[in-house]
């Protein structure tokens, strides 16, 4: 009695805690590492200068050319900001010491899960950063004063390095594909009149230098032989002779931007510590954009004067285009050029010879580059170090000085990398000029590498535009070129590139105020398009009389109707091949198909006070109110779109730019495709149906799931895209048809949303529901106190346990905890008071609930202590639930080991679609097979609570009505409700996020359709037993279950005799130890 007692203050206690939410909700959540502050103390590093004389004598070519120091000059936090290289180039001289090694062993192996090596075709880069560490001014003269600095030179093929040695120690770390090499150095700061004045850093180092064998044919002998993860300890050479120079031009600017150094060795060359000189070479890297100063108006009024440029020339400019004059040029130019790659388009309409049309415009020879002859396939062109000095020239006009660098990245080259280098070379173009708002162009001079003073070598024309009108072969937010200032000849062919606009991008409200537009010009030809694909036949018309697809709807103003329209046929959606295309095999991709325009609308409607539309023959401002009955015309709306089809197999239609029509009766798009195509410039230049050098012989149709009769019709769009060249044609390529996962709508996406809610107010009326069946079977205990030993506590406990879990672990009560990943949580629904309220009075209830069951618990339990303090001497006579115990867990184990097997029969033979579901809900939980079906064949077992009573009257041989009507049928309902919910509402759920279905899961095989209609019957069953047993005493119950000679069930027992009473009188608060009145009779001996 004791033990039960303190059992039960222990879940009480548990439950309090998991209702405060003070925790128990998982040890390895609380030890989580993300869950603990890591505190990192920085090493102190103390700078001795005691080198000073040493310095001065390995640098007395540098202070002897030294110029004397002005007061400015000694500012430590301006030397320290202006001396750095960052991600510049370096090299040796080729010899036969080269000063470090790298691991390429593995350079074509698959990655791994302690490296990756993307880069399987382009040279290794040699990467060198250099920073100030401290500047002593104790340590100076008139032209000189001491500081200390960090040099880390870097090779990698795979782009990524870590910054190690910033603690002011020498060492060495290589790992496959990266090798890092960090100096310390101290020296002197000088200054120089020469080159137009620089600065001079000379400074001694000391290195640990991975050791050379003596083999000069393989000097890195150790490096092949070792293990790829037995680096961590290389053989070492410490060395501290080692001189650096460095060189930094006092005036940054478009000539005058280079920063120059060498490092050399100071020991012999038979020393095995010598290595050859490393030549690093730098200019202004990320960030440093405000060291630049504007002095080259000269160069360039060689190449914009006249400005604007007005060159007829289709290459340079784009004909019949409005382009941004706003006063927002600079910010706009910073935002699109901020870490982001421009594409390089092919020279598709150059007519020269091959080496002419093949080079990629000012850029140097790069091999990757040559073998794409002209097509410039993965070529990426990046505008770093960009300044931009906007200023209002009079009333309205504004002017801007611009300077940027140019760089181009072959496809091998790590994105991330390339767009941080800083190194000057044969892919690098400065550049400075002018924009104006009267023209809207930026006219720029270019020099590529290395120049001079005087600007030789600058003979290129950048010309960029920011585009406000778009079209199905205009989709550029930036355009531009580069240009031969030579004209006869001209040294290179006009390279084009551009930047495609993107989705959500933030500089989008810049266009705003300037009306950007979209013109329609392939509405003819997807016009045939449809009338090729239309079936007119009588079950066409029956589906669109009966089914209803997305269409324009009532809304603030048309604009508003057309914005929600756009957001519905907007994809992003796991997609597969469908089964009728002709390569079924291909792998699962993930497609973005962004809407640009539908009807006048151009992209999506966020703001009243400004109209997006491209057009002025539809009236904005006024309600939008859809009519009953529309024209044929009227029913079909423009549409422009942008579809993604990422991977391999589909490089072909990688990006495809979409123009036509939707018809919002069958719901289908009947689409002209336009792609950017790249091949040989000569097979480019041959294809003379090319439109502006895009490819758009393709015909795409798109067909959307109906909004209606869900439950009819499977929930999945179509995509089918064709070329319309053919078979012979080196532009052609194989069909590809698409069929992605089931979509939600976006009303049916604000149903997701709101139906926390509902399901909390539904969660709220069914436990008060259960409150009163449980407080009615504590009223009839009171009124039939004879009864209570025979209420099963098997089934109580089963009840507490369903009440304890949520309180404990934070489950959702009666129905499933939606996950982390739910549309709730991306719409910051979990931050609403009123859903903590409903939260908060669910848990007060499941409280209650596990209270008065606890309170059943105690009285069914103190009821047999009664009875057996009357019979201390036949224990047997007091109802037990031993084997009631065992009966049901023997029945809970054998349907749980066939669910597993049915389950595992299902998945082996599930479809390409189910199998994608099974993908998706494998990510988004950790749990295993059979630890899911766990998990929810426990809510089945709290759905049978009534098997073990129903066992227990069997055992008891009652004669009596333990249970009343109220509880056991009142109890059933409310476990029902949730499969009779889950049955009638739309069954089609949300494939992404299936683990957010409170309810239950759906994608259980007994939490299915079958399982919402099986469940319940089965859970009906077991009340109508337990009603039978009430009703009829078990001695009826045998003779009616007896068929002659066969009997069902046993013969009436002589264990559960009636015990007498002592009194007649009960006490009101528990049960006296009395047995049911004829509950047992004497067992009868069958003489049969």
């Amino acid at each position: 009695m004791k033990s039960a007692s303190f059992a039960a203050v222990i879940i009480v206690i548990w439950a309090l805690f998991g209702f405060l939410g003070l925790g128990f909700s998982s040890v390895s959540e609380f030890w989580a590492p993300e869950a603990v502050s890591t505190i990192q103390t920085e090493s102190s590093v103390t700078y001795s200068y005691d080198r000073i004389e040493e310095v001065k004598k390995e640098c007395k070519a540098v202070l002897s050319s030294a110029s004397e120091l002005k007061p400015e000059d000694n500012r430590v936090d301006s030397i320290e900001r202006y001396l750095f290289v960052d991600n510049g180039d370096w090299s040796q001289v080729k010899g036969e010491a080269p000063i470090m090694p790298l691991d390429v062993r593995y350079r074509n192996s698959a990655p791994s899960t302690f490296y990756s090596v993307p880069n399987q075709e382009g040279d290794p880069l040699n990467l060198v950063s250099f920073r100030v560490t401290d500047v002593s001014l104790t340590h100076r003269s008139k032209n000189w004063f001491s500081l200390s600095g960090m040099l880390n030179l870097v090779i990698t093929i795979n782009g990524e390095f870590a910054d190690y040695g910033y603690d002011g120690n020498p060492e060495f770390r290589f790992w496959p594909g990266s090798s890092q090499l960090a100096i310390p150095f101290q020296g002197v700061y000088t200054e120089a009149a020469k080159n137009g004045g620089e600065r001079v850093v000379c400074m001694l180092g000391n290195a640990m230098l991975p050791a050379r064998e003596l083999n000069a044919a393989d000097p890195w002998e150790w490096v092949n032989s070792s293990s790829s993860y037995d680096n961590d300890r290389p053989p070492l050479l410490q060395d501290d002779r080692i001189l650096l120079v460095l060189h930094f031009p006092k005036t940054f600017n478009l000539t005058s931007r280079a920063i120059r150094g060498e490092m050399r060795s100071l020991n012999p060359k038979s020393n095995q510590k010598h290595f050859d000189e490393v030549q690093i070479i730098s200019q202004l890297g990320i960030g440093s954009s405000s060291f630049y100063e504007f002095a080259s108006e000269k160069l360039v009024s060689k190449a914009c004067k006249p400005y604007p440029y007005n060159k007829t020339d289709s290459s340079l400019m784009i004909p019949g285009i409005s382009v941004y004059k706003g006063n927002r040029f600079c910010d706009i130019l910073g935002e699109v050029t901020r870490n982001q790659a421009f594409t390089v388009l092919p020279n598709w309409n150059c007519s020269g010879k091959d080496e002419f049309c093949s080079k990629l415009g000012p850029f140097g020879i790069n091999k990757e580059i040559n073998r794409t002859d002209g097509g410039f396939k993965g070529i990426n062109l990046y505008m770093q170090v960009v300044k931009c000095e906007q200023s209002n020239v009079h009333r309205n006009a504004t002017s801007a000085r611009v300077s940027a660098v140019f760089r181009a990245s072959p496809s091998s080259e790590y994105s991330y990398t390339s767009s941080r280098r800083s190194g000057i070379g044969n892919m690098t173009v400065a550049a400075e000029g002018i924009w104006k708002s009267t023209s809207g162009q930026l006219c720029m001079i270019g020099c590529a590498g290395i120049v001079d003073p005087e600007g030789n070598g600058c003979d290129s024309r950048i010309c960029l535009y920011i585009p406000t009108s778009f079209s199905i072969e205009q989709r550029s937010i930036v355009y531009g070129t580069f240009s031969s200032i030579s004209t006869n000849p001209p040294t290179y062919f006009p390279l084009s590139f551009e930047k495609l606009m993107l989705q959500g991008s933030e500089f989008w409200n810049y266009f705003q105020a300037s009306r950007p537009s979209y013109s329609y010009s392939k509405i003819g030809k997807a016009a045939a398009i449809l009338e090729k694909s239309e079936e007119f036949s009588f079950g066409t018309r029956i589906k669109r009389s009966l089914l209803k697809f997305p269409k324009l709807e009532d809304a603030e103003d048309f604009e508003g109707s057309l914005s929600l329209l756009s957001e519905d046929l907007t994809l992003h959606t796991p997609a597969f091949p469908d089964s009728s295309a002709p390569n079924p095999k291909r792998p699962r991709t993930e497609i973005q198909m962004e809407i640009l325009a539908v009807g006048p609308l151009f992209r999506r409607y966020y703001s009243r006070n400004v109209s997006n539309f491209s057009g002025t023959e539809w009236e904005t401002g006024t309600a939008y109110l859809t009519k009953a009955e529309y024209t044929e015309k009227q029913l079909l709306l423009n549409v422009s779109a942008q579809l993604s089809i990422p991977g391999m197999e589909y490089s072909n239609v990688s990006v495809l730019f979409l123009e036509g029509y939707y018809d919002q009766r069958s719901g289908k798009m009947y689409l002209v495709g336009c792609r950017d195509v790249r091949a040989s410039w000569k097979i480019l230049h041959d294809s003379m149906d090319l439109e502006a050098g895009l490819d758009c012989l393709i015909e795409v149709i798109v067909s959307y799931p109906p909004t209606t009769a869900r439950w009819l019709v499977d929930q999945d769009a179509k995509i089918s895209v064709a070329s319309q060249r053919t078979d012979d044609d080196p532009l052609h390529f194989s069909p590809v048809k698409l069929q992605t996962f089931p979509i939600t709508y976006r009303k049916q996406r604000e149903d997701i949303l709101s139906r926390r809610g509902i399901e909390g107010i539904l969660r709220i009326l069914t436990l008060s529901f259960a409150i009163a069946c449980i407080s009615g079977q504590l009223f009839h205990i009171k009124q039939s106190t004879d009864s209570v030993p025979y209420v099963s506590l098997v089934m109580l406990g089963i009840q507490a346990i369903g009440y304890s879990i949520p309180l404990v672990t934070g489950a959702e009560a009666l129905f499933k905890k939606s996950g982390s990943g739910s549309y709730e949580s991306s719409y910051d629904l979990e931050n609403n008071r009123w859903f903590h309220i409903l939260d908060y009075i669910v848990k007060l209830l499941v409280m209650t609930s596990l209270l008065l069951t606890l309170r059943l618990c105690q009285k069914v339990w103190k009821s047999r202590v009664r009875l057996l303090t009357r019979a201390p001497l036949e224990p047997h006579r007091v109802p037990s639930d031993k084997k009631v115990l065992l009966s049901t867990l023997a029945i809970h184990l054998t349907g749980y080991v066939l669910v597993l097997i049915i389950h595992s029969r299902r998945s082996s033979q599930s479809s390409i679609g189910t199998r994608g579901y099974s993908l998706i809900r494998e990510n988004s939980s950790v749990l295993s097979e059979w630890e899911a079906e766990l998990e929810e064949y426990v809510g089945l077992v709290q759905d049978f609570f009534l098997l073990p009573q129903v066992v227990g009257n069997l055992v008891c041989q009652i004669d009596c009505q333990p249970l009343r009507k109220l509880y056991y049928i009142g109890i059933t309902l409310v476990r029902l409700f949730p499969h009779f919910y889950d049955y009638v509402r739309a069954p089609n759920y949300n494939p992404y996020y299936p683990e957010m279905y409170e309810f239950v899961n759906p994608s259980m095989d007994f939490y299915s359709k079958f399982g919402d209609i099986a469940i319940p019957m089965t859970a009906v069953v077991l009340a109508v037993l337990v009603f039978v047993q009430q009703k009829l005493s078990y001695e009826k119950l045998t003779r009616s279950l007896t068929f002659g000679r066969l009997r069902l069930l046993p013969s009436a027992s002589r264990m559960y005799q009636r015990l007498p009473s002592s009194s007649m009188a009960f006490e009101a608060e528990l049960a006296s130890g009395v047995n049911c009145s004829n509950a047992s009779n004497e067992k009868e001996q069958d003489l049969e």
